[in-house]
């Protein structure tokens, strides 16, 4: 009896499971089939799961209704500075919150935390007025120059740094280490999973940033994705196969860096609470 409790049970964690696997996977799955349909099949009530025929050619609409392939560059432009900047700025901070004392530190810290409690969309007006007052408006560099830092990566990065033993500093400062020599040398490469955590979760954070590049860009050559691929929908019309198809091209790069990174990505999110 027991042994069949413990098999019906195993029976309905397994569905429950699949059941939440269908139902994460499924609009990744419509996406891609409404990119392969006609514009008919995409707006036909009731709807179609299968296109009646391969449409490949909503591909290339893509390239030709908007320069897809700027945007895409301006995307990993974006997303490669924004990434190095947490990765630099965010270690170099959560290092000195985590190992070095200082008058304040602890009230610092807490004012930083504070900042994550504000709603994002407050900060855009003095955002967009500080890249107005720089003159960066419609510029490649207005899309990163806020993004640089964050008060999440400082504070996911310092709960690694406090993770580590006193004694690898003690012993590098006997050798003659200095205080950069230890951070950079010493500390960045054992939270390497931590480095990794936050890559990932900046990269998804840079790539599908959608308000702030309409906000300071109006020319389609300076958008990235996200925001390029709203120009394929007017007011009263809107080619879904089309954005559909782009989607998919956009979300491709995420999905494979995370298969690639995975490992490293459960195991900063894992270890980043080891120690208070």
């Amino acid at each position: 009896m027991k042994k069949k409790k413990l098999r019906m049970g195993h029976v309905l964690a397994y569905l429950f499971l699949i059941s939440g696997i269908l139902i994460t996977v499924f609009p990744f799955l419509w996406m891609i089939l409404t990119s392969l349909k006609s514009q008919t099949e995409a707006i036909r009530v009731p709807p179609t799961i299968f296109p009646a025929k391969l449409i490949f050619e909503n591909y290339v609409t893509v390239f030709e209704k908007i320069p897809f392939a700027r945007m895409y560059l301006n995307t990993i432009i974006s997303a490669v500075v924004t990434i190095l900047g947490h990765l630099v700025i965010c270690s170099m901070a959560a290092y000195a919150f985590a190992r070095l004392k200082f008058p304040g530190r602890n009230v610092i810290f807490m004012l930083l935390l504070a900042v994550l409690m504000i709603p994002s969309s407050l900060f855009i007006l003095p955002q967009y007025l500080i890249v107005q007052k720089l003159g960066l408006l419609n510029t490649i560099v207005a899309l990163f120059l806020p993004n640089l830092f964050s008060a999440f990566g400082t504070f996911l990065l310092r709960q690694f740094f406090m993770s580590l033993p006193d004694e690898l500093e003690d012993a590098a400062r006997l050798d003659g280490c200095s205080r950069f020599m230890i951070y950079a040398r010493i500390m960045l490469p054992l939270i390497r999973s931590g480095l990794a955590a936050l890559g990932i979760i900046t990269l998804r954070f840079a790539w599908n940033d959608l308000m702030w590049p309409l906000i300071v860009n109006t020319s389609t050559h300076k958008m990235t994705l996200s925001a390029g691929l709203s120009y394929l929908q007017g007011q009263r019309w809107a080619d879904y196969p089309a954005m559909m198809a782009g989607a998919v091209m956009a979300v491709l790069p995420l999905l494979v860096l995370f298969i690639v990174f995975q490992k490293q990505f459960i195991e900063g999110i894992a270890m980043s609470g080891i120690k208070g």
